[in-house]
């Protein structure tokens, strides 16, 4: 079994993460990673890593970290699963809950953080199965049409 990590995308890797793709019955439900990588760059809160099985790129997850920036959009306590897919032809094989449980203990360590919130489009290939698997519940709210859930990060 692969051992599954998070990785600072470095020259070397970005051309492989951002040819990492969804399957096609999932287009549009995350952005390319190459529009997710350029918008970190201008969102001091953005935190981004690529996923890795041994030392292949094989999705990429980017996390919104109120601890670095002035004026956190939902206050201090909450961090945003912001982006997160792996490659079509990765998926399947546990890289996925392996690489959620690692973002998850990364919000783990950030200062003041009580609570992780994603959200997802409901429709098929969506990746709501993983979140609920990882703990993740529905709040009952919406961000425009996305379903938001919310994983306390005190219960280990």
């Amino acid at each position: 079994m692969a051992a599954v990590t998070l990785r600072e995308i470095t020259a070397e890797t970005v051309l492989a993460v951002c040819r990492l793709d969804v399957a096609p019955a999932q287009a549009g439900l995350v952005a390319p990673n190459a529009v997710s990588i350029a918008q970190a760059h201008f969102e001091p809160a953005a935190w981004f890593r690529a996923v890795c099985a041994d030392d292949e790129p094989v999705g990429f997850v980017m996390l919104y970290d109120p601890t670095r920036t002035p004026a956190p959009e939902a206050g201090p306590q909450v961090a945003f699963l912001w982006r997160f897919m792996i490659d079509a032809r990765h998926q399947g094989r546990g890289y996925g809950g392996r690489a959620l449980a690692l973002a998850v203990g990364h919000a783990r360590t950030l200062p003041g953080v009580t609570r992780l919130r994603t959200s997802y489009v409901e429709r098929p290939g969506n990746a709501s199965p993983l979140y609920l698997r990882a703990g993740f519940a529905p709040t009952g709210e919406l961000d425009g049409a996305e379903i938001v859930l919310e994983r306390r990060l005190d219960d280990r």
